[in-house]
């Protein structure tokens, strides 16, 4: 968003506000700020890099663990029900009945994946906007170490889990320790915070493109890694490299990262200042008139409701797709599954080259409603697949790069309860109501960028 859509938007005294707080330009000494004011690293890297190596490595160790831990719930499970899907007749057979036990091993997992999820993300979701505009005043560094250190004591949890063979209740242990850090939410905010620090408009978006390619390679790297290494070694070793990613993901932001915000020392973490702003962007449109400040203020809703489905629908559907290739008819192992994460997060690449040659020739809006399109198709082939042609077909079209938020919680909560319920009738039914579900943002970003462009030509007209 542009400044001027901001200002028109916010109210005088939030960006007031906004203003007279310091910023640092990390690449070059401010004449006025004395050094001693600034947080520096002990090593200073002559790369040209910031954040980058941080994101990379806590995207990386996201992406081992997601599909592991799936798999291992699932095998778990599996064990103490006695059931061995990979023997079953009905592998690769569309048209075989279903097996009750594998529906009640599908169950169970989802379940399970269900009370982690909204153990770690209700927490997170309390913390990560206390981290977020703490971090505006005490510095960014801190937001970059602490969510990788909780990540590093949620491993070491599910290691001890694994080699002691303890119920799969203590992996809600680690989640809740990871959330009360923030979790990767606070390390993604961190990161594009910090990058719309130090850089300027015009190099803005390509910093932040680099962040994303950052997000595609390392998830498409760690899940072909995790698929091979955990067909041929099992659980252990592949999570002890998820640990010391986190490990040096933290040490790299301590050691080399500048600090980006002159920090305050009278910075609290619990205060309501933020939220209040935020409230106020909402109740009230910011603008000299009231018909103007009604305008915005409901296409900041709207906006904010298309965003709420889209992720909802993306991090909802994501934790399904596991559970979805572990039963019959698919059946797929470890390696499998592994590459079919990887075409996922190859949607990360693929949109930033789509929208890099899109915005050329369309509004944003319009971009916006060709991924929503792109993601209806793959969600739709996801709904109908019993075959593996058909996972990455649909992989190929879910290309919608979202960001984490409040979305998670619901999308993992309404998704999981969702899957066991519907097994009786239609296994791929949750990809088709999330396609359903996408349809609604689709229309609204229509008729919003319809309405602006009438709105646009009305203003032309009169002026």
């Amino acid at each position: 968003m542009d400044e001027q859509d901001t200002a028109a938007i916010l109210h005088g005294d939030v960006l007031s506000d906004t203003a007279e707080e310091p910023q640092l330009d990390v690449n070059k000494e401010e004449p006025g700020v004395p050094s001693t004011d600034v947080v520096r690293p002990p090593v200073t890297c002559s790369l040209p890099v910031s954040v980058e190596p941080v994101l990379f490595l806590s995207m990386f160790s996201l992406a081992l663990q997601a599909p592991l831990s799936t798999q291992y719930l699932w095998d778990r499970i599996s064990e103490d029900l006695g059931y061995n899907g990979s023997k079953r007749s009905e592998c690769g057979n569309s048209s075989a009945p279903p097996d009750p036990l594998q529906k009640e091993v599908e169950t169970l997992t989802a379940h399970w994946n269900l009370y982690i999820s909204l153990g770690g993300f209700s927490v997170g979701l309390l913390v990560v906007p206390l981290l977020g505009s703490w971090s505006d005043l005490a510095g960014r560094r801190r937001v970059l170490i602490l969510p990788n250190l909780g990540l590093a004591l949620q491993t070491i949890v599910y290691l001890v889990v694994m080699y002691l063979k303890l119920p799969v209740v203590y992996f809600l242990v680690g989640r809740l320790l990871s959330g009360l850090s923030g979790d990767f939410n606070a390390v993604l905010a961190g990161c594009f915070a910090y990058v719309a620090d130090i850089s300027d408009r015009r190099s803005r978006t390509f910093r932040v493109a680099i962040l994303e390619a950052c997000l595609g390679l390392s998830g498409m790297l760690a899940s072909i890694i995790g698929g091979q290494w955990r067909r041929a070694q099992g659980y252990i070793n592949p999570f002890w490299l998820v640990l010391a990613t986190n490990l040096v993901s933290a040490l790299y932001a301590f050691l080399f990262v500048r600090e980006s915000v002159v920090p305050d020392p009278s910075a609290k973490l619990l205060t309501t200042r933020h939220h209040k702003a935020v409230w106020h962007l909402y109740s009230s449109g910011g603008s000299s008139s009231e018909a103007g400040g009604q305008f915005h203020r409901c296409k900041l809703w709207l906006y904010t409701l298309c965003f709420f489905l889209v992720v909802t629908v993306h991090f909802g559907s994501r934790e399904l797709y596991v559970l979805y290739e572990l039963s019959s008819p698919l059946c797929w192992g470890p390696d499998f599954i592994g590459y079919g994460s990887a075409a996922h997060h190859l949607g990360y690449l693929s949109s930033l080259a789509g929208i890099k040659i899109m915005q050329r020739c369309m509004e944003d809006s319009w971009v916006a409603l060709v991924g929503l399109a792109s993601n209806i198709v793959g969600l739709v082939v996801f709904s109908v697949a019993n075959s593996t042609q058909l996972m990455f077909t649909g992989a190929l079209f879910a290309s919608v790069a979202c960001v984490e938020s409040l979305c998670y919680l619901v999308g993992s909560g309404v998704f999981n309860s969702l899957y066991p319920a519907t097994l009786h009738f239609m296994k791929g039914f949750p990809f088709l109501l999330a396609a359903i579900i996408l349809f609604i943002p689709a229309g609204i970003i229509g008729t919003l960028q319809c309405l602006e462009q009438r709105r646009d030509q009305r203003d032309a007209t009169v002026s």
